[in-house]
Formats: structure tokens, sequence, C-alpha cells
């Protein structure tokens, strides 16, 4: 009985084997279709045999990868160029039912007319249509000569309004609605996206922004940085000089210039550090510097981390102060009875931007702004603005709004209350400006970064499209022209206004500096003096002893 059910075992695992093979070789039969390449739909064939030359079983398949020489059938640099490409990715159908490959000589004529347009811009001639492999001659084997009736079709873009275009450099190569990755824009990691481009980065600079513009918006955030910093220290040092001074429902404020003096030290670290942060070093000598993105640059992500924090806890602590000013004009409550929740407050405005910090590092949501060197989020996403910049901040200004309206309009009716208590009334008064001034000096900027925000928004995918637009001309002008001087200047459209920009980083500092609002006054003035006068006995008693 052993050996019968061997012998069954290997007569099932033959037919087993054979069925295989059987279906291994239906399977790989080449097959006629319609043409359905576009740059291959003007030639005098219509049928293609498939899988191809490069083992592409699909024309999609084959359509991605020719889609990568369209500027070299946009410029038309040879007439031989499109029949040399279809005979390779869409060969002819042919009543043999093998492929017939490229003769030698068409692909030496294509390459001939075309190598100089490749090679202007430090491209290669592709290996995969290396002319070496490709019969020399035809009387031996069988192959696809020269065709003088093919013109082939000049591809043309078509817009979408979603439409999100493939990457970018500085001559980079249009495709169908797409940008293939330039080789000096290629990614250092895994973390870049560029105009919808995985793997690859935006260049350093010039974007969006001449060399003129980056340089003036470096200079306005470097310098609004600067006396932000000077501001809020000022603030911080008045507090420590005289901490009694500042109980609460004020002393949110001396945090909220706290967070604000980290900001500020961020921004005027992205203005020292040129583009080393907001900008990845060249993979290699003589490539170009990309935009940064994502976490693997350490400056990089220790400045968002500052700037980000930093500036959502001065948010929430904000919130924080309209809050304990409601609780202290509308409910009444003492300092005392305020102060005894501190560590409610502190949880909320440490906690909550912590979280809101470490998802953006785990999501590598991170990156560079080439306008003012520094990194934060949301500058490529607007998922990422919405959900971490935008939504938050609205969500902030909306709750300290109703404290900041609800405690001022209990102020008002104790006002009117006290009628005849001159004295009251008058410190009321003065409590009621303080506050009004001093919200109009954080709900005004914080209303202004929030409507840049949603410009920026609303206007990307505009932006992206001229962008892209403007590129398409120009790579195809330059390889029209013989010398790359003359390729014409970028010039999108539309593009960001850089008014709103530059008014959106000062809004972005101005709270800072305007946190000094509240120390201004001659209680301050009289702590410095005595600070001073303390300073100057201790001087003398030191050089008398």
């Amino acid at each position: 009985m052993a050996p019968d059910r061997e012998d069954s075992s290997r007569v099932f695992l033959l037919r087993f084997l054979l069925f295989v093979h059987a279906f291994a070789t239906v399977s790989c039969q080449h097959k006629c279709q319609t043409l359905t390449i576009k740059p291959c739909m003007g030639l005098n064939y219509n049928r293609t045999l498939f899988p191809n030359f490069a083992k592409h079983r699909t024309q999609s398949a084959a359509a991605i990868v020719m889609n990568q020489l369209n500027p070299l059938f946009n410029v038309q640099c040879s007439p031989d160029l499109a029949y040399f490409v279809c005979s390779y990715y869409a060969p002819v159908c042919n009543t043999l039912g093998r492929l017939l490959p490229p003769c030698r000589s068409l692909c030496e004529s294509a390459r001939k007319d075309c190598l100089e347009v490749v090679t202007k811009f430090g491209y290669k001639w592709p290996p995969q249509l290396n002319c070496d492999k490709f019969p020399s001659n035809p009387k031996l084997d069988l192959c696809v000569g020269k065709n003088d009736s093919a013109s082939p079709t000049k591809p043309t873009r078509t817009k979408s309004p979603n439409d999100q275009p493939k990457s970018t450099s500085e001559q980079p190569i249009i495709v169908n609605d797409k940008l293939v990755c330039p080789p000096d824009q290629r990614a250092p990691n895994d973390q870049h996206t560029f105009m919808g481009q995985e793997d690859c980065a935006a260049p350093c600079k010039n974007i969006y922004f001449t060399d003129e513009e980056i340089k003036i918006s470096r200079i306005w955030s470097g310098f609004w940085s600067t006396v932000c910093a000077a501001s809020t220290v000022f603030t911080l040092l008045t507090f420590f000089i005289d901490m009694s001074r500042f109980r609460y429902p004020e002393r949110p404020i001396i945090f909220l210039s706290g967070c604000y003096f980290m900001v500020s030290v961020a921004f005027i670290s992205g203005f020292l550090a040129g583009d080393d942060i907001a900008c990845n070093k060249p993979v290699e000598d003589g490539l170009s510097r990309t935009l940064t993105q994502g976490t693997k640059n350490e400056g990089c992500t220790v400045v968002f981390m500052l700037i980000y924090f930093f500036y959502m806890a001065a948010s929430i602590w904000w919130v924080v102060l309209t809050l304990t000013w409601f609780l202290a004009a509308g409910l009444k409550w003492g300092h005392e009875a305020i102060e005894n929740n501190y560590q409610f407050f502190h949880l909320a405005a440490w906690v909550i931007p912590a979280v809101k910090t470490i998802a953006v590092l785990v999501l590598t949501e991170v990156d560079g702004d080439e306008l003012t060197g520094v990194c934060f989020v949301g500058l490529s996403s607007e998922v990422a603005l919405r959900g971490f910049v935008l939504g938050p901040l609205f969500v902030y200004f909306f709750i300290g709004t109703f404290f900041l309206l609800s405690g001022f309009i209990s102020l008002f009716r104790v006002r009117s209350v006290l009628k005849n208590d001159g004295d009251k009334r008058e410190k009321i008064e003065k409590l009621m400006i303080r506050i009004g001034v001093f919200s109009i000096l954080y709900m005004v900027p914080a209303v202004t970064v929030l409507g840049c925000l949603f410009y920026e928004q609303a206007n990307r995918n505009k932006w992206r499209e001229s962008w892209l637009d403007a590129y398409q001309y120009r790579s195809t002008r330059c390889m029209e022209v013989k010398d790359a001087s003359a390729c014409p200047p970028i010039v999108p459209d539309v593009k960001p206004d850089f008014a709103v920009l530059l008014v959106k980083y000062l809004m972005f500092l101005i709270v800072g500096i305007t946190s000094g609002f509240w120390v201004w006054s001659t209680k301050t003035l009289g702590s410095w003096r005595r600070l001073y006068t303390r300073l100057k006995t201790s001087k003398a008693d030191n050089v008398s002893s």
C-alpha cells in the first residue's frame, strides 16, 4: 500500500506542476490590445502588444514611465523620438505574436537629436533605452526602423481644481498633471512631500518669493522678535522684582509673557542661523539645499517645539486670564480663592500644548519656513494647518472672548450699582479700561493671525496651480533655448501676498510686546527705583566694609 500511495503522490505533484507551468505560460503570452497611450496615438498604428519589453503588463504602467519623457515630446527634439519610445514601451501588434524591438539606428537617431536637451539640465539618457541593446542589422534581426510619417502629438496639461502636482526643482520635468522630482531635489529621508510628490523636497528658496523678499522677511521677523524678547524680559524682571504685586487674576499675564519670550528666542535663532534650521544640507556636493520636512533635522525640530508649544501655551494662558477675570468680576471670587486652583490652570496651559506638540512630531508634520528661517506646522499641509493651528486657535479665542465679555458685563453692572461710592467706582472704571485696552491689544492680533491663516489655507491650491503653470512654461522654454541663462524667470500669476505674510509674522509676536502694557505703571517705576536703591546701598556697604 505504501508504494501505491507514494506513486499517487508523485503523479499528483507532477500534474500540479504541469498545471502551474501551463497557467504561467498562458498568463505570460503577449496579447494585442487597443493603443491608449497618448504620445503614441498619433503614430501609424493603433494596436499594441503587451507585456512590453519593460515587462509592463498594462498600458497604464507603461504610460507612467513614458510620462518622464513628455518634455522631450513637447519640444519635439527629434522626429524619431515618439516612434522609438513607443516601439519599446508600446510595441506594435503584429501577426508574429511576438515583440519587435526598435532598431538601433532608430534609437541612435532619437538619442542624437535629444541628448543635448537631456544633458543641458544635468540628466542622463535613460539606461533602459540604451541603444547598444537593440538590433543593429534588420536583415538578421527583425526590428522596427524609422517611420517618416510619424508625427507625435503634443501632450497638454489638463487643469483640475484638486490638482496636486508632483515635485519640482530649479528645472523640473513636467509630466501629465504631475512633476517628476529631479535628482537634485531628491529627499534625504522618507518624510518629504512636495506638490504631492512623495520622497521629494521643495527648494530651500524661491518657491514663491524672490531673494529680496526673503531678505526683507528675515530682517522683519528678526527685528520684531528682538523687540518682543526685550519687552517680555522687562515684564518678567518686573515680576521677579516684586512678585507679591502680581496676584491672580493678573498673574497669567506673566506666564503669557514668558511664553512669548521663548517664541521670540526661537525666531531670533532662525534669523541668526540663516538657512541652517529651515533647510537641509545638500545630500551630495553640488546639489541644492531643500526645505526641511519631518523630524530628521534636529535644529528644525527643536525650534518648532519652542514656537508651537509656547505659542499654544500662551493662547491657553490668555483663556486662563479671561477666566480668572470672570471669576473675580462676575462670580466675586477673591484672590485666594482663585489662587487655590492654580494647579488646574497650569495643568491645562502646559499639558494640552505638550500633547499637541507630541502629536505633530509623531505625524512628522514639521515644515521649514523659507521666509523666517524657522520651522512650524501646517506650512505644506492644509489638514495639519486646520487641525493643529487654525482649529485650536479659534477654539481658544472663542472661549477667551466668552469669559472676557462675561466679566466685562459683570464689571459694568457693578459700576452701575456703585453710583454713590466715588472711590470704588473710579477703581472699577480704571480696571475696566485696563482690561479693555489689554483685550484689544490681544484680540486684534489674534483675529489678524486667524485671518491670515484662513487666507493661506483657502488659496494654497490656487498658488500650487499657478506655480505649476509657471514652471511648466519655464521648463519648456529652457529646453527650446540653447543658452540656459536665457531661460525666462519663474513668475507665477497667482502667489501669496507678501504683505499679508509680513503682517502675520508681526501679529504673531506683537502680543508679547504689548503684554508689558499691564506693568507699565507708576508702581513698576517705583519697583525699579527701589531695586536701584537696594543695589546702590549694597554696593556702598561693600565698599565701606
